[in-house]
């Protein structure tokens, strides 16, 4: 699987990340959260990235400070695994590009 780099929320790490792929899916690299291995964390400034008119696919929980829960497959693709630098401590999943619909969308036209 090939990634497009679209951006990251890093002091110095390049983590967490956010790709997109050759197969019309996002690539989320965040931060474990301890005891679930189906969730993971990312700062909210990370949605920046999102390519115009997308969101993330999936249901993110707010956790009140500054950060998203979220669900997905497990990235495990050897290709997309060595495009990426990811800490012990992070995580990746691969979710679905949803469209982004706003309720205000006919009042800016």
């Amino acid at each position: 699987m090939k990634l497009w780099f679209l951006g990251n929320n890093t002091n110095k790490n390049g983590c967490p990340s956010l790709f997109l792929t050759d197969r019309g899916t996002y690539i989320v690299q965040g931060w474990r959260v301890r005891g679930r291995s189906d969730v993971l964390e990312i700062p909210h400034p990370l949605l920046a990235y999102l390519e115009p008119g997308t969101c993330l696919g999936v249901l993110l929980q707010d956790t009140g400070h500054g950060t998203f829960l979220l669900s997905g497959d497990v990235v495990t693709d050897p290709e997309a695994l060595s495009q990426m630098d990811i800490p012990d401590h992070e995580t990746c999943f691969e979710v679905p590009v949803g469209q982004e619909i706003r309720g205000d969308a006919a009042l800016t036209r």
